[in-house]
């Protein structure tokens, strides 16, 4: 199995940003790209390869799971889990979001602590079951 190392995080409010960023680098040891916008993410994600990639659901301009639409489109990231990051976690909403070919689903606000190793528990779990 591959080792976790790059993670794309898409999230349009700084403070989760930079928040986020800080608790993945400092306490998970991982490499982070930053896209405030799902046409950022469009952008860079091809050429930063991530490993996994982190998708707020509301954004303006593009929303999350359009992102993740697009993002499926490209070959080289077809596969790489996806995991939404919301506040709107109600148990219909989670199922939409794995509908829609999520890994899984990170509730907002999330414990800047512990954010690493939930990421590191999904990446796991998704390589086990083969999903995306």
């Amino acid at each position: 199995m591959a080792f976790l190392q790059k993670i794309l995080f898409v999230e349009d409010d700084p403070d989760i940003q930079m928040v986020a960023q800080l608790a993945l680098e400092a306490v998970g040891g991982y490499t982070v790209q930053m896209c405030s916008s799902g046409m950022e993410a469009l952008a860079v994600a091809e050429q930063f390869a991530p490993d996994l990639i982190l998708l707020d659901v509301m954004m303006p301009g593009m929303d999350g799971p359009t992102t993740l639409a697009e993002l499926r489109k490209k070959p080289t990231l077809a596969n790489t889990p996806v995991v939404f990051m919301t506040a709107r976690v109600q148990r219909h909403e989670i199922e939409q979001y794995l509908e829609l070919g999520a890994a899984d689903v990170i509730s907002k606000p999330f414990d800047p602590m512990t954010l690493s190793s939930q990421v590191a528990a999904i990446w796991t779990k998704a390589h086990e079951t083969g999903s995306r």
